[in-house]
This record gives C-alpha cells, structure tokens and sequence, in this order.
C-alpha cells in the first residue's frame, strides 16, 4: 500500500486516491470499472492495493457495467470517471442504476477548489448534474474530509435502499496528502431480526380473507430470497407467483405456482388468471408502468405493498402499505399463517389452485404450438433461438437483457425458463444489458453468461466489448439483427407512415461487422439446423475465457405474441 503507519491510531496517504482505495479493500472491493481522466494516480493506487480495473472506452457503458456487477452479486461495485463531459456522458448510466437500486459508488475528478468560478479546463458544478440521479452527490472540501466523506458514500451506496452515490475528488484534494488520526469509521451493522409471527393489522388480515391471491415478486427481492422464502410464502398463502421483469431471477421459475412476468409481458391465460384475483401482494416493488398497464387487466381489488424504500410505495392503489424489509415481511407472514392450519386454507383454495395449475398447463401448450409454428417458417425464429440457448445452458447461468422489441422475446414465459436474470429497469437505456454482461460475468466467473440483445445496443457497446474481450471476456452475445430500431419500426408500422420516410430499420442490411482474433468469435446464424452445434461451439470458446458473438438476423414480424395481445405492436 502507498501509506504510511505512525503509530496504531495514525495512517498518513500520499494522496486521496490512496486512502479512498484503503477503504474499499477494507470493505470488500476488489475491482473498479471505468475511463479515468488525465489523473491517472487512481490507477496507481488501485495497482499498489492489488485491486483490477476493468477499462473502458465510454463512461456510459462503465456505469452499466458498475450496475451489472452490483445487481448480479449484491455488492458495491465502484466505477471511476474523469470530469465535465465525462461526468455528464455518465448520467445515464446513474439513471440506470438509480432506478434499478444498484448499489455503485461513482468516483469522478473535479476542478480544483482554489480555481472554482474561474471557468477553468472541463470545470463543471457536476454535484448539481448528479444530485437528481443517485442517492447522494458530494464534493470532498478538503483532505480532512477524504475518509469521512467515503465511508458516508459506501454507507448510502449499500442502503437500504441501495443505490448509486456520486462523490468527486477535485485536484487540489486529490493531490494532497491525507493524515488519518485515530481508526477510521466503519460502516453500520446490520441489526438481524430474527422472523417472528407479525402483529395482528390490514395486511395479515388481507392475506387471510384472500381466496384468489397472486405474488407479484419485484426486482428489491433480488439477493433476498435465500431458503425460498418467497416460495413458501406463496404456498402458505396459496397464491399464483408472478414477477415484474426485473424481479425475474428472485425465484424459482420451475416451481409449480410460477405463472411468468406479469404486466405486459405476460401471454394471455396468465392474463387471465390475473384478472380473477382478489388480493395482490406486492413484495419489493414499484408497480412500474409495464406491470400495471401493460395489457394485463388490472383487478379493482386490495393491494398489499411491501418495500423498504418509501418512495417505493404507491399511493395509486387500495389497501395496506408496509414500510419494511419484504424479506422479513413474508416470513413472520408464512409462521402466521401456518399457525392459523395451513391444511384449512389448502382446502378453501383448492378451486384457485387448480386454476393456477390449467393457466400453467395452457401456458406451456401455447408455448409448444408457437414453436412448431416456427419451425415451419423460414429462417430462425427467436422462439427457437431461446430454446436452443435453454437446451444448451449449463448451470449455474444468467441472461442479461436489453428491451427492445425482439429482445422482449426473452421476457416471455415459457419460452425461457430458469437461470438468473439481469433486465434493464423502467428507464431501458439502449446498450444497458450489452455492456451490464461485463459486469456480471466478473461478479460471476463461474455463471455461463449470455447477453440477449438487439443490433443497436450492440453497436453502442461494441468498443467496449472488444477492449474488454482479452482480459475479461467469458460473455455470450446472442444479436438479433434487424437492421436499427424494431420497436420504433413497429410503432411506425401501427401508425401507417412510410418506411422509406422513417427508416428505423433497414431489412436485410448485414450484421454488424465484428474482426475475429484470439479472444472474439464472430459467427452469423442463418442455418436452422446447425443452430444448436454453432451454440455449442460459442459456449465452448467462452469456456476458454473468450468472447463470442453469434448475429442472428430476425423477421420483422417475430414478435412476442403477449405483446401483440396488448395491441401495442401491429398484428
């Protein structure tokens, strides 16, 4: 390390750099994204505490990456920027993890304080630029300030709520040294409650008179389910299982109550079902927009909200709010219930639960017809091309996702099952799951990791993906190449204007070119039946720790039938 020990209760740095990166070897950090500045002394001091920085060629793509590495693993993950446009380049990467709660840690350089007001090289007030997108934004005064002012980022970084944190390092305290007298703060404890049978109110009384329950499971449970404790407390409960899209992963896909994504996403007996209910429970969500008016009939009944995050409690609907770990919530839940005779209930619900089981059955034999349909048609359909990922994959796997219009495919259930998942949230930047793969295969080198994009988020990452391929490669990119824009194409389309007016999407056009070398594997998919061996092939090269690529050129019309039920996509 750059600092030097006086005594057991002083440490004296070289430069702010030093201490910060003290810090977050002490809390567990042990790679930082990003494109520094010209102040490339981070750099040195990440070096001298053996900590990896993953490179960057667009500050945009360093946050997503950031946002993957924290949404995948659930710990901090730091990215490092330079200053003025850098920073403002960076802001939808914030937004980004923002809205998914990820918890990052933005480190960025800044102006000088003796020189602010001057108008200075790239001198920015870049605290107001990024105050409205993370959880806090500080600029660091003085060397005194450098440790306190980190432990307070790491703190709000990692909640709860989680979510990201902006603290600058201007020049002149960057370069300065930093004395730290006495032990530096540590950050709060956690207080584990132990699950006890909640209190007698609104809620467990909504649960106990429901007797058409569903569980809609949002993207706060990710990391919070461990011992399927959402699973048993839909059992208990005897509810249907649904998820909001980023709340896909926190439970078991496979299990007999799992119904899919709800909301827009969802195809039509699931819709159905969802209709019928008279009680929702909403554990760690948002009740985003896709969800609630996504095609999907809202049923006018109670809603019970569980969230950490006030903010994350709507006041739209009826019925009780609980401000409180979602986790802690459905355990005292399920000892309640299973007190009141969980054989009664079983009882009482039994006509829920085999309607629960026929949406499923439905579900599945739609999926079955959609497939053979495909295989009829010319040329590979998504449908086939998500199955022959499902039949290949190994375990333990995760798919990262971007949202456009065939993409969404990969929303669908069953046409992907299982697996881990990492969506981008309500804001769906372009290029967030193409750069967001990154981080997540290094917050999961031993996950089989499968980017599921479009041929525009591509194109926005594609510099990142090749700089990166040599030393943190390992990441499957499945493109599906439809020559620009296919939801602004289907938008057109609905609209009737004129698709040589308004080219959002240029059919035919050849994948995006990607030069083949040791560590990236670029192959156009065209051929139905060597689709499953050319998979193979890809998952092998990145077995080896290398980068593969496979463009798959789609239809047009190969649209997820869920969403041409919603009407928001031309039949």
């Amino acid at each position: 390390m750059n600092e030097r020990a006086e005594g057991p209760l002083r440490k004296r740095y070289p430069d702010a750099w030093s201490a910060i990166v003290d810090l977050l070897v002490a809390n567990g950090v042990d790679t930082c994204f990003g494109l520094p500045g010209d102040d490339l002394e981070l750099l040195r001091a990440l070096d001298g505490a053996g900590l990896d920085l993953v490179p960057c060629r667009d500050q945009r793509n360093a946050v997503y990456m950031a946002t993957g590495y924290a949404l995948q693993s659930g710990r901090l993950a730091v990215c490092a920027l330079g200053k003025g446009p850098a920073v403002t380049h960076a802001a939808t990467g914030l937004l980004e993890a923002r809205e998914s709660g990820a918890p990052v840690l933005v480190l960025a350089a800044g102006g000088p304080e003796h020189r602010r007001g001057s108008g200075g090289f790239q001198e920015l007030d870049q605290v107001s630029v990024t105050a409205p997108l993370v959880r806090w934004a500080h600029r660091v005064g003085h060397p005194d300030r450098v440790v306190p002012a980190t432990v307070t980022a790491l703190t709000r970084a990692l909640g709860p709520p989680a979510g990201p944190v902006y603290l600058e390092v201007p020049d002149d305290v960057r370069t300065a040294e930093v004395l730290v007298a006495g032990p530096p703060p540590t950050l709060p404890e956690p207080l584990v409650l132990d699950p006890v049978p909640v209190a007698p109110g609104p809620a467990l009384a909504a649960l106990r008179d429901s007797r058409r329950p569903v569980v809609l499971v949002g993207g706060g449970m990710r990391h919070r389910n461990g011992g399927g404790a959402v699973e048993r407390f839909a059992e208990h409960l005897g509810a249907a299982l649904f998820t909001t899209a980023s709340g896909r992963g926190a439970v078991d896909e496979h299990h007999p109550l799992f119904c899919g994504v709800a909301g827009l996403y969802a195809a039509g007996p699931a819709r159905e079902l969802w209709s019928s209910a008279d009680l929702v429970v909403s554990l760690a969500g948002r009740l985003e927009e896709t969800v609630v008016e996504g095609g999907t009939p809202w049923p006018p009944v109670p809603v019970v909200q569980v969230n950490v995050d006030p903010a994350g409690l709507s006041a739209e609907f009826p019925g009780p709010r609980v401000l409180g770990d979602a986790r802690h919530a459905v355990l005292g839940w399920s000892r309640a219930l299973e007190e009141d005779g969980g054989a009664g209930r079983a009882a009482a619900l039994g006509a829920w639960a085999d309607r629960i089981a026929a949406a499923r059955k439905a579900l599945s034999a739609d999926a079955a017809t959609e497939l053979a349909r495909a295989a009829a048609l010319p040329g590979i359909r998504v449908a086939e091309l998500l199955a022959a990922l499902d039949a290949t994959a190994g375990e333990p796997r995760v798919l990262v996702q971007e949202n456009g219009l065939q993409d969404i495919w990969s929303y669908g259930f069953p046409f992907r099952v299982g697996g881990g998942s990492v969506v981008p949230s309500e804001q769906t930047p372009l290029g967030f799951g193409a750069a967001a793969a990154i981080g997540v295969k290094r917050a999961a080198p031993d996950h089989e990791v499968t980017a599921f994009i479009g041929d525009g988020a591509f194109l926005a990452a594609r510099a990142d993906i090749a700089v990166t391929a040599p030393a943190h490669g390992g990441v499957l990119y499945v493109v599906l190449c439809n020559g620009g824009y296919g939801w602004l194409d289907a938008q057109r389309a609905r609209l009737g204007l004129d698709a040589e007016r308004h080219p959002f999407t240029r059919p035919g056009a050849p994948p995006p070119a990607v030069d083949d070398g040791p560590d990236l594997r670029c192959r156009v998919l065209r051929d139905k039946a060597a689709l499953t061996e050319e998979i193979h092939e890809a998952r092998r090269f990145c077995a080896r720790g290398g980068t593969a690529v496979l463009m798959v050129p789609v239809a047009a019309d190969d649209v997820l039938p869920a969403l041409r039920d919603a009407g928001v996509v031309p039949q």
